[in-house]
């Protein structure tokens, strides 16, 4: 793209990668955009919603006549909504994407691919990411392959998102989940990412987990629990803060069980809290399911 244009939307976009769904939204109301800025702008907006846990306000307001990219994001909201929407919902999203004129759509292949992802099934993901094509394409590429314990593969990806930009946030991030996943003496350079977020951009969640999560891999467990607290008082119910919490806790020695509760109520299907963790149990076990 040969364009000297100003990237309109990129605050917006940049909040939704860290982590700052609800500055996200406070900032979207942004005049003279075209009819595609608009349509990325509102799945944006309506994402950093799903983020938020507000899933009947995303499908009570995208309605039939919605561009496709809406559609896809509606899908999201219902598969997150209730269990008893995930057959239909799964169904839905394999019509989208059967059909020629829409299921090669990037938002689409990006929600089936988050969607197929939460299912655990990998290969059905990356049928429809593995393409790539946009930044956040590559990024859950990244993703699913780390997932799959393939960080050769992941490493490919990320070769890719730096050849088209090294300084991009999401670039970045998955340079942070290689190296975690890589471990040894990358964890500091996570870290340092994670660092350079928080000195750049509104701290949130994810770069306060990112940072705890650097040092308990790296055996600084009273550092980590501030930095979890903290995430904790700006979202007292986000699931990723309570399982490094319950993990934390109990390498510290602490009582984990309040934590391990709320995610229960947070996140039901959560690794931790299907294998009903407890002090006992081996500790490089529960540490396996951060990062």
């Amino acid at each position: 793209m040969a364009t000297t244009a100003p990237d309109v939307l990129f605050n917006l976009r940049n909040n939704f990668y860290l982590g700052a769904y609800q500055a996200a939204i406070n900032t979207s109301d942004i005049p003279n955009l075209s009819e595609d800025d608009v349509i990325e702008r509102d799945c944006l907006v309506y994402r950093s919603y799903i983020a938020l846990g507000s899933y009947q306000l995303v499908i009570n307001e995208i309605d039939s006549s919605a561009a496709t990219p809406l559609q896809a994001v509606k899908l999201l909201a219902l598969y997150l909504f209730s269990s008893d929407n995930k057959e239909s919902t799964i169904s839905s999203l394999k019509e989208y994407l059967g059909d020629a004129a829409i299921g090669n759509n990037p938002i689409l292949r990006l929600i089936a691919g988050t969607i197929f992802m939460h299912e655990q099934d990998y290969n059905e993901a990356l049928k429809h990411t593995n393409a790539g094509g946009t930044m956040e394409l590559y990024a859950l590429n990244v993703h699913i392959f780390l997932k799959m314990n393939r960080s050769d593969y992941a490493e490919k990806q990320l070769r890719v998102m730096q050849q088209i930009d090294e300084d991009h946030t999401l670039t970045q991030l998955a340079t942070a989940w290689l190296n975690l996943a890589v471990g040894g003496s990358k964890i500091q350079e996570a870290y340092l990412i994670f660092q350079d977020f928080s000195e750049k951009y509104q701290m949130t969640s994810l770069i306060l987990n990112g940072k705890a999560v650097c040092c308990m891999h790296m055996g600084n467990f009273d550092e980590a629990e501030s930095f979890l607290l903290e995430a904790l008082n700006k979202d007292a119910k986000d699931r990723e803060t309570l399982a490094n919490l319950v993990v934390c806790s109990l390498h510290l020695g602490k009582p984990s069980a309040r934590f391990l509760s709320q995610l229960k109520l947070s996140d039901p299907e959560h690794l931790l809290v299907k294998r009903g963790l407890t002090a006992e149990e081996n500790f490089d076990r529960a540490l396996q399911t951060v990062g």
